[in-house]
């Protein structure tokens, strides 16, 4: 029985989405699943993967916004987050380019919106760094 392909498109797109948040997530593998299996143009995964990341991404972007409406740049809690603060006032918005990595791509996003980080620029170096990592996914497993 084959499904139809649009669900493994919600399928990639959720799974994205997640993994671009702080719950962790497989969005590499079901990527390269669904590169693998032929069904669906390379292309359109890799914008289905690519807008689910970042929209991802930009959550976490926004609630660092409201965070730093609340709360102090003295009351970040970990380690992490002050080193994210830190290394996003060091390099700026191209550092973000970065968000795709584990861990850190999200307290660079969290970090960029807690320092109110120009939005659309955030946005653009976000989707670049996410649309490459997928794009190198969806060239090993073509």
């Amino acid at each position: 029985m084959d499904l139809d392909p649009s669900l493994g498109l919600w399928g990639l797109f959720a799974s994205a989405f997640i993994s671009s948040t702080i719950a962790p997530g497989g969005s590499e593998a079901v990527l390269a699943y669904l590169v693998s299996r032929g069904e669906t143009a390379n292309g359109l995964l890799l914008v289905t993967a690519t807008i689910g990341n970042t929209l991802g991404a930009i959550t976490t972007w926004l609630l660092g916004l409201w965070a730093a409406s609340a709360y102090s740049l003295d009351q970040l809690k970990t380690e992490r987050q002050r080193k994210a603060v830190a290394s996003v006032r060091r390099f700026g918005v191209p550092i973000l380019l970065l968000s795709w990595l584990p861990v850190v791509g999200d307290a660079f996003c969290f970090a960029a919106g807690w320092l109110r980080m120009s939005f659309p620029l955030s946005l653009a170096a976000i989707a670049l760094g996410k649309m490459g990592r997928y794009a190198a996914i969806v060239y090993l497993f073509s």
